[in-house]
């Protein structure tokens, strides 16, 4: 099969979903390609990936129509992965493959980003964005058309700020007008909803896998049967996913389904599993079965999320939905999964939110304040995961100048800073048990 698809990411999302959609399409008949993968940071997944040549074992479980669904599938999409801080010439000869069509990507909230300190002669450049340039760059050399760009990463208008990144890189490199003009004539940069909780490597469960597979996999990968993949644009004629039976919408505008979406699931993540760990507590299904944790889920999801959306018929169903799909008994979701890079998740998941509540209703949503409290508190011990930067200044700051950090929150929150300060006490003083009486009181 021909290569097609360059893809930034190699984590346990892609892998659940657009690889496994590839690996349909191409059981089916309908596309006959290959997913080369792109390491998109310097420490990742790409020399597992290669010593297994690409192959890994999917498994997809929940309760779908009442029944109890436990699928198994041996994923061949992927021909090989590539590390670009290893080998940046075999990166950069992508470019030069005509059959290249699709670049897909899933780099987190934080993977697009302008630095704007970066050259086209590092080998590669830091971020995401750059890294893309000097590809785009690459391939607009060797007289080849574009391609289509579909953003996974879950902020708003995830293509469009990817593309003016690539803009702003192409003017800091001086690359010309005709490069920035091929931008824009020969690709399509399209902003995508994708959903689909995706558990990743089930430690627990991995040796008895291995021993009913007879080979060991590394890569073993779990998802929830639910998926979704909504599309700015129509390229069903390249990329036939309605035909091979996946769940795409191809649409002029991908903003509804986004804001319902990111608010209520990825919100409702986010608000409640840093307070959770700080309580104790491991995994999403753990959460739902402790009587003070899925309350304070949903006392944030029915009184402060959905009426901020507006309460719709459709925002009430989704968040119901929700609350069933972080119920699957197959799901073992692990809370510090969910907390990596929560500071870029929580200004584009749950800050929103804050924001439109108090514009909407004259105060502070309660539990997503604290939730704010509870994030910086966690960021205080030793299992944080995000930028150095951030981690080292999280860790000892004053919450005062933690507010301040535009750079992170997109704006000063400085006038959050009493109620924060006030919970960051609470937990300090009487621990987790106290922060959810309350939140709940």
């Amino acid at each position: 099969m021909k290569e097609k698809i360059i893809q930034f990411g190699e984590g346990g999302f892609l892998r659940s979903f657009v690889d496994m959609f590839v690996n349909i399409m191409n059981e089916k008949g309908l596309f006959d390609g290959k997913v080369v993968v792109v390491q998109p940071i310097a420490k990742g997944l790409v020399d597992v990936l290669n010593a297994q040549n690409g192959v890994y074992h999917q498994y997809l479980r929940g309760i779908e129509n009442g029944e109890v669904i436990n699928q198994m599938t041996e994923v061949h999409s992927i021909s090989r992965g590539i590390n670009p801080y290893t080998d940046y010439q075999e990166y950069l000869k992508l470019a030069h493959n005509p059959d290249m069509r699709f670049i897909v990507s899933n780099t987190t909230e934080a993977g697009i980003e302008y630095l704007g300190t970066e050259s086209l002669n590092d080998a590669p450049p830091k971020s995401f964005p750059a890294k893309l340039t000097a590809l785009l760059y690459e391939r607009y050399k060797a007289g080849l058309d574009g391609f289509i760009i579909l953003c996974c990463e879950l902020i708003d208008h995830n293509a469009d700020f990817l593309k003016e990144y690539v803009h702003k890189y192409a003017k800091l490199w001086s690359l010309g007008d005709d490069f920035e003009n091929w931008l824009d004539e020969k690709n399509s940069f399209s902003n995508t909803l994708v959903d689909r909780i995706c558990t990743g490597y089930p430690k627990d469960e991995a040796e008895k896998l291995c021993a009913e597979l007879g080979c060991e996999d590394k890569l073993i990968n779990t998802a929830e049967i639910f998926h979704l993949w909504v599309i700015e644009g129509d390229y069903e004629g390249e990329l036939p996913l309605k035909k091979a039976g996946i769940n795409v919408i191809w649409t002029k505008d991908v903003t509804p389904y986004k804001k319902r979406k990111v608010r209520i699931l990825n919100g409702a993540h986010t608000s409640m599993v840093l307070a959770a760990r700080l309580y104790g507590l491991s995994t999403v299904g753990e959460c739902l079965n402790d009587e003070k944790v899925s309350a304070f889920l949903k006392k944030a999801l029915d009184e402060e999320i959905i009426p901020t959306l507006g309460s719709t018929d459709e925002d009430k169903i989704f968040g119901a939905a929700v609350l069933e799909r972080f119920s699957n008994p197959f799901v073992k979701h692990q809370l510090l999964s969910i907390a990596l890079n929560s500071v870029s998740k929580f200004r584009a998941r749950v800050l929103p939110t804050i924001l439109e509540y108090r514009d909407k209703f004259g105060k502070l949503p309660k539990c997503l304040t604290m939730s704010l409290a509870a994030l910086i508190e966690f960021y205080r011990t030793d299992e944080a995961n995000d930028g150095e930067e951030i981690m080292q200044f999280m860790k000892t700051a004053e919450v005062k100048d933690i507010l301040k950090r535009d750079d992170y929150w997109g704006e000063d929150l400085s006038f959050m800073a009493d109620e924060i300060e006030k919970t960051v006490s609470l937990i300090e003083n009487s621990g987790m048990s106290a922060y959810y009486e309350e939140a709940l009181s």
